[in-house]
């Protein structure tokens, strides 16, 4: 099977003529004439782009998915190919229902009928890895049951495999390729994919989404009927709503659309940065708009997770971006590790500026993400910035909420919406109140582990490394006088939230 596969791909990449995107590099150049001497029948008058999209969707849907995840990387191929990727589409035609029937009867121990109230045959949605069936509870409630496609597990390993070989290839072929990490982003795809064949964790996404926006004036997201959860069926609240993209509905309902652009944006930075957890799959096709003007998100299988240290360095690269503080930009990105330690900030500093200059003071109609993305890229590369693989759904994300931004709002200023938002966050987390905070937090930890201090300390100067540490605690002996003040506050808050706990 997996050999099949693999001259399918074979068979694809030379019929639409991929093949030049690595008989162009200089190490195999001496093959270039050979083979198009052989495949001279080709017609290759079609943009290679164009080419590239038609054969990931000869592919299949595993392809399909990598490329739409391979457009979001601008730092690994150029415009024309991202802006060709980001048009496929994730739509397959639905299985039979007779399999949907079985998966349902063997997760769930009892035939459709004996379970639901109504379940229709026919699916309302179908996509690569699940479709989804209307269907009613015996309480009445409408539902949605996404049942997992059959089959499919062999597969995506068979394509995984071929894709980490295909990575080794762009590392071996291209300068950029260790650099640009094309293993990891196959590793990092190859975990979602994997992720989204378990519906009890897209099951509990959605519940966690959930809770962090309940009574949210701004989005609604379904709630989890766990008791017909498993790994192969989960059920949803059915919801009703206009689909994000269809505009002109939207105008005839009512819905405010330059509010419902401002809520995206909100929506976008209060998962990342208040929660550290977002929604990372929000095209069009996964959002809808309720009769009350908020957002409804569906299909949970893909969401992004970020580090306290990821979030702060993000909110300080922001803000610093809000207010054209290029020299913090730099500075914050030799501190995060994410360039070199020996670059020159001032040369960092330069070419940030250079990027980011033009796009301020314009509406969101005037600005391409897509561009300012790519010409960050092309700065990275000079100044060797290591691409971070868990913020590549971050990235994929924020071009989304561009995405819905266009089509709401083509005048949305997405800098002042979100500068107020940000800068409230830092004030939260690095204020007086955010102190006290993470005080009472650690104070429990502090607790237990001051008892053993001394032990610890006896035997770490007692080790092989006695003499470096004798040293930093003579050192620090010399520094407590000056400091017996600040240990005195710190210790006295530390009695107080252990009181109060």
């Amino acid at each position: 099977m997996f050999l099949l596969r693999l001259l399918k791909i074979v068979h694809v990449v030379f019929a639409y003529g991929l093949d030049e995107f690595l008989l162009g590099h200089e190490r195999v150049r001496g093959l270039r004439a050979l083979v198009r001497g052989v495949l001279f029948w080709r017609d290759l008058s079609t943009p290679r782009a164009v080419r590239l999209r038609r054969a990931l969707e000869r592919l299949g849907p595993i392809f399909v998915k990598f490329g739409q995840v391979l457009s979001t990387r601008r730092d690994l191929m150029p415009p024309d190919i991202a802006d060709e990727l980001a048009r496929l589409q994730d739509r397959v035609p639905p299985f039979d229902s007779a399999l949907a029937r079985e998966i349902l009867q063997r997760n769930l121990g009892q035939p459709p009928e004996a379970v639901f109230k109504q379940f229709d045959d026919k699916p309302v949605a179908s996509a690569s890895v699940a479709q989804v069936h209307y269907a009613i509870l015996p309480d009445g409630q409408e539902v949605a049951v996404k049942i997992l496609r059959p089959g499919i597990l062999p597969t995506i390993d068979q394509d995984l495999a071929l894709m980490r070989i295909m990575a080794r290839v762009v590392e071996w072929l291209f300068a950029d390729g260790k650099r640009l990490k094309p293993r990891e982003v196959v590793a990092e795809f190859d975990k979602y994919l994997h992720d989204e064949l378990d519906l009890m964790r897209e099951a509990a996404n959605a519940s966690q989404l959930r809770r962090n926006f309940l009574h949210s004036p701004m989005l609604i997201v379904p709630e989890v009927h766990w008791d017909y959860c498993s790994r192969e069926v989960m059920v949803l609240q059915w919801m009703r709503g206009t689909p994000i993209g269809q505009i002109d509905k939207l105008r005839e309902t009512g819905i405010d659309l330059k509010k419902l652009s401002r809520f995206g944006v909100e929506i976008f930075f209060t998962q990342v940065f208040r929660d550290g957890f977002f929604h990372a799959d929000m095209h069009p096709g996964n959002i809808f708009a309720a009769a009350d003007g908020r957002y409804i998100a569906l299909d949970f299988g893909i969401v992004g997770t970020l580090t306290d240290f990821d979030k702060h360095y993000l909110a300080v690269n922001f803000l610093a971006f809000f207010n054209r503080d290029y020299k913090r930009v730099a500075t914050a990105h030799i501190e995060s590790g994410w360039v070199p330690p020996d670059t020159r900030v001032e040369e960092l500093e330069a070419a940030v500026r250079t990027v980011c200059e033009p796009i301020f003071d314009r509406p969101l109609s005037q600005i391409s993400f897509g561009q300012v993305l790519l010409r960050l890229f092309e700065t990275s590369r000079r100044f060797n910035v290591e691409i971070q693989p868990q913020l590549v759904l971050l990235q994929k994300t924020l071009l989304n909420v561009e995405g819905l931004g266009r089509q709401l709002d083509p005048d949305l200023d997405l800098w002042q919406t979100a500068k107020p938002f940000l800068e409230r966050w830092m004030h939260e987390q690095f204020g007086f109140a955010g102190l006290i905070r993470n005080l009472k937090r650690e104070g429990p930890q502090f607790a237990a582990m001051l008892p053993e201090l001394p032990r610890r300390l006896h035997e770490a100067l007692s080790s092989n490394h006695g003499d470096m540490l004798k040293e930093a605690y003579f050192h620090l002996m010399r520094e407590q006088k000056r400091q017996n003040w600040l240990l005195a506050v710190i210790a006295l808050l530390l009695v107080v939230l252990m009181f109060k706990g």
